[in-house]
């Protein structure tokens, strides 16, 4: 198992919030133990004084997503090291659940955290799968959603860094007001040449989306 595999446990946490919409899904410990998927052992150990420290942890790794699709690659990193400094991991060779045709184990690295609280745990893996993932791929590939309002945090694993959006709803949903928007100026500037824009519009869009020219990361 790649280590940036435990990023998606940041985007997990994350968008557990739609702040502009002023909706938040983290209001329950069954919420907190959702967030841990399969890895129900480790859900076992939330109460309900983690609510309170998830949604702490959460803002700080909003920050972090925030300042990469800012273009400030230096603060995203501060701030991912601050919280790889107070909740540290130890990476571990492990075989559990992996068996190949002959039953051997299919050894694979695992960070083992060593928490107080499940807040610290999850923290602990969240903070080092998105490091993983910022280096191997770069500060460019942490975004936030630009369909407005949603602004929910994604990882861009395109081929050519071309992602914009969350999902393919947000992508769409996008390219519909974009239409709608352009269909509005022409109607009150009807002297205006036809663009052809408007028919390029309504062709499908993936949650890829694709960047304009010139811009670097976003």
């Amino acid at each position: 198992m790649e280590l940036a595999y435990y990023s998606d446990y940041a985007v997990r946490l994350v968008n557990t919030e739609e702040p502009v919409r002023g909706k938040d899904a983290l209001t329950s410990v069954e919420a907190v133990r959702d967030l841990f998927g399969t890895s129900r052992s480790a859900a076992r150990r939330a109460t309900e004084a983690d609510v309170t420290r998830f949604r702490s942890i959460r803002a700080r790794l909003r920050a972090v997503f925030e300042a990469a699709d800012t273009g400030d690659e230096t603060l995203a990193v501060d701030l991912l090291n601050s919280l790889l400094l107070e909740f540290p991991v130890s990476p571990q060779i492990s075989g559990h659940d992996f068996r190949d045709d002959d039953g051997r184990p299919l050894w694979h690295m695992h960070l083992a955290d060593h928490p107080s609280n499940a807040t610290a745990g999850y923290a602990a893996i969240a903070a080092m799968g998105l490091a993983f993932h910022l280096t191997e791929y770069g500060v460019d590939r942490l975004g936030l959603c630009e369909a407005a309002p949603c602004r929910n945090a994604y990882l861009d694993t395109s081929t050519n860094r071309s992602r914009r959006y969350c999902s393919d709803r947000c992508a769409t949903r996008a390219n519909v007001a974009a239409y709608r928007a352009r269909k509005r100026l022409e109607t009150a500037r009807p002297d205006l040449p036809e663009t052809g824009l408007a028919a390029d519009s309504t062709q499908p869009s993936s949650a890829q989306g694709e960047r304009r020219p010139g811009l670097s990361g976003r």
